[in-house]
């Protein structure tokens, strides 16, 4: 028997065993399992060798050498939406079905980056700072911005773009939307050459693995004092372009939630005026990260029933 959590092994079971590749909350996990299922937060080797499932966290890498330790591995949970970190090639030879969670913490994002908009606009960070260094009295203080009156450009016009531009138009804000792959049917749609010209205020999306979206050139068409997010993948706007925009004044103001390496302990921005820096977190608010886990596991417990999981992203 395996105890749920532990990665203890006793024999005599006839339980099937899911474990946790990164760390996987087993109280938010067990109940959707079944009871016949147990779950291992801190998995041994035994425990990978005998694993029909698989709840795996966004950072852990899943590729053949990992999967050649669990040979009796069935199905892989992972959570969220991006797969690139596991070698889809090999769970298809195998027929292990790959799942992920879409939607689990699209609310939860956009919330976090409509928050960097909202800090930045208002000048929150600048005005905490004021009253903190006891410059209250004898400088000027921060002007707040308003985001009312303001163009939101939302680039990428999914599940969290579409919640984002629901926040932006309760504010008062203007909405573009730029996607190539989908078109909005609320809010105008625009190329992205003129949603950098026209925005006030630029949120990120989209995918990652194409290139720079925002290279420097495209940049120097924008509006100075353009407040640019980036809650979606850090390639699609490089740290040294970043960089050049705020030291020519191209951008006021910068909301960082994605890194090219996680976790960071030093960043080239960090400490900069008028540069919010999370630790990917948007999206694992409470609430997400509890949905997100429930998704795993339901995903698991239809692939032990014989179905494929609803998001099912392999298979025939």
């Amino acid at each position: 028997m395996v105890s749920a959590g532990t990665g203890v092994t006793t024999p005599g079971s006839a339980a099937r065993i899911v474990v946790g590749l990164g760390p996987v909350d087993a109280a938010l996990v067990q109940p959707h399992l079944g009871p016949d299922v147990v779950f291992v937060e801190h998995p041994t080797a035994s425990d990978l060798a005998a694993a029909e499932g698989a709840i795996v966290r966004a950072a852990v890498a899943v590729d053949r050498d990992v999967l050649g330790r669990m040979p009796a591995l069935r199905v892989i949970a992972r959570t969220g939406v991006g797969v690139e970190r596991v070698d889809l090639e090999a769970a298809q030879e195998r027929g292990i079905l790959v799942a992920t969670t879409p939607g689990s913490n699209s609310r939860a994002v956009a919330e976090g980056a409509f928050a960097m908009i909202a800090a930045l606009v208002k000048r929150v960070p600048e005005s905490n700072a004021f009253v903190s260094d006891g410059e209250w009295g004898s400088a000027a203080p921060p002007t707040p911005g308003d985001l009312g009156g303001l163009t939101l450009a939302v680039l990428g016009y999914g599940r969290i773009g579409r919640i984002l531009a629901g926040f932006g138009r309760a504010f008062g804000m203007r909405i573009l939307v730029h996607d190539p792959f989908v078109a909005a049917e609320d809010a105008e749609n625009v190329s992205l050459v003129e949603a950098v010209a026209r925005a006030d205020v630029i949120s990120l999306h989209l995918p990652g693995g194409g290139g720079e979206l925002l290279p420097i050139e495209l940049l120097k068409t924008a509006r100075p004092g353009l407040v640019l997010v980036n809650c979606a993948r850090a390639d699609l706007v490089t740290t040294t372009t970043i960089e050049r925009a705020l030291d020519a004044g191209i951008l006021g103001g910068v909301g960082l939630d994605v890194f090219d390496e996680e976790p960071i302990t030093s960043h080239p921005l960090a400490g900069r005026p008028h540069v919010l820096l999370s630790p990917h977190t948007s999206g694992l608010s409470a609430g997400a990260t509890r949905e997100t886990f429930r998704m795993a596991a339901v995903a698991i417990a239809e692939a032990f029933g014989g179905r494929y999981p609803t998001f099912t992203r392999n298979g025939d």
